[in-house]
């Protein structure tokens, strides 16, 4: 059923219980594709949704008023999570006019074909009779095309990708769901899609606070709409993208024959023993988004891998590839790892850890086979190191 959100303002979108998976991203809890009705003299519907899903919006907004009504499109993001109904509804309501950015115009037709659209810039506004939409533009987040639409009678933002979270549920709003529960899929959400945009999300954020938008209530593209909480999403972005961190460690590995396991084992309880958080992540049992979760607040972290035909683990590999599209930054990093006959992959970690622009400790630990007491020595050194670092960030 369609869900009144605020006065002729209505969530249309559709739940998409069973997606597991986002660009290589763990989605264990779905996911929803948020769209908005706005009914007045106008009728706007602001975004679409994933094209299997498309029934379901419709069916949602012709509880509301018949979809022949609506006169404009909204379409805030062009990725195909949010535009692929697009052909259908042009089919649907062949009237219909679209409005998006200059930098979606492109995509949209390379996706589409020819489309009714006109095009927005930040301080544009619509007109739909009592209530009017201003476009802000926000490129980068984290698209080229991305824009939010604010609606200022209602003092809504419908933010599109930014303050989303992946989470199914049967609940619109913040206040109707388990709250700490919600803030991880947030801080999830921004670890595997948005790290890497953290200065650009400051300038929207920024941008916001000069426009005076006088905001209640948090629409965005995907995830519970921030009715009670809009300051909570906005003070955690704004932590987020200043890189805040805790009194926290986490240490990742991979291990064949648990020699590495063992490295990695030291260090956790060398980490517990200073009074930090201290977390043990092996990359086989723990999938490398929830590793950047684990990673979005924690101040630095040790990354372990055995030598596997010269070189570094395959999940560890994998590991490092995805940190290269995210870039964390301000974390404190040291390798280690073990070996039988070679040793390449603590240095190769370590060139991999500079590459990312952090802080690394060096030399790692480097252990053939399983750790001595002279080795524990050195394990212990590196933490101690690496401790020292993080409690004078």
């Amino acid at each position: 059923m369609a869900v009144k959100i605020k006065e002729n303002i209505y969530w249309v979108g559709a739940v998409d219980w069973n997606l597991r998976d986002f660009h290589g991203y763990i989605t264990g809890r779905g996911a929803t594709y948020n769209s908005y009705l706005i009914v007045d003299q106008k009728i706007a519907l602001v975004d679409t949704v994933k094209a299997p899903l498309f029934n379901d919006m419709i069916d949602r907004i012709s509880a509301v008023t018949d979809p022949s009504n609506i006169s404009y499109l909204i379409c805030n993001h062009i990725e195909k999570d949010h535009s692929s109904g697009i052909p259908e509804l042009v089919r649907r309501v062949p009237q219909i006019k679209i409005f998006a950015t200059k930098m979606a115009q492109t995509g949209l037709t390379k996706y589409y074909g020819d489309l009714p659209l006109q095009i927005v810039k930040t301080g544009d506004t619509l007109s739909l009779g009592s209530k009017n939409l201003q476009f802000i533009e926000i490129p980068m987040i984290h698209w080229p095309d991305s824009m939010m639409t604010y609606v200022p009678e209602s003092h809504l933002l419908l933010s599109n990708d930014a303050f989303g979270q992946h989470i199914a549920t049967s609940c619109r709003f913040d206040d109707e769901v388990n709250f700490p529960e919600v803030m991880y899929e947030a801080a999830k959400y921004f670890a595997n899609l948005l790290t890497h945009l953290a200065p650009l999300i400051q300038n929207a954020l920024k941008k916001i606070e000069e426009l005076k938008l006088s905001i209640d209530m948090i629409a965005p593209s995907h995830g519970i709409i921030w009715r009670s909480n809009p300051g909570a999403i906005i003070q955690a972005y704004r932590d987020w993208c200043s890189c805040t961190t805790r009194e926290k460690i986490i240490v990742i590995y991979d291990t064949m024959w648990q020699a590495t396991e063992c490295i990695a084992k030291i260090l956790l309880n060398a980490v517990a023993d200073a009074g930090f958080e201290a977390k043990l992540l092996k990359l086989r049992e723990n999938h490398r988004s929830d590793i950047m979760a684990e990673l979005l607040d924690a101040r630095g972290f040790f990354l372990g891998s055995p030598t596997l035909h010269r070189t570094i683990f395959p999940t560890v590999a994998d590991l490092i590839c995805y940190m290269q599209g995210l870039k964390p930054q301000k974390k404190i990093a040291a390798a280690f790892g073990s070996y039988g006959w070679s040793g390449e992959s603590v240095p190769l970690l370590t060139d991999a850890l500079k590459g990312l622009g952090l802080e690394v400790i060096e030399p790692g630990v480097k252990v053939q086979y399983m750790p001595s007491a002279d080795d524990k020595s050195l394990i212990l050194a590196l933490a101690d190191a690496l401790i020292s670092k993080a409690k004078n960030p």
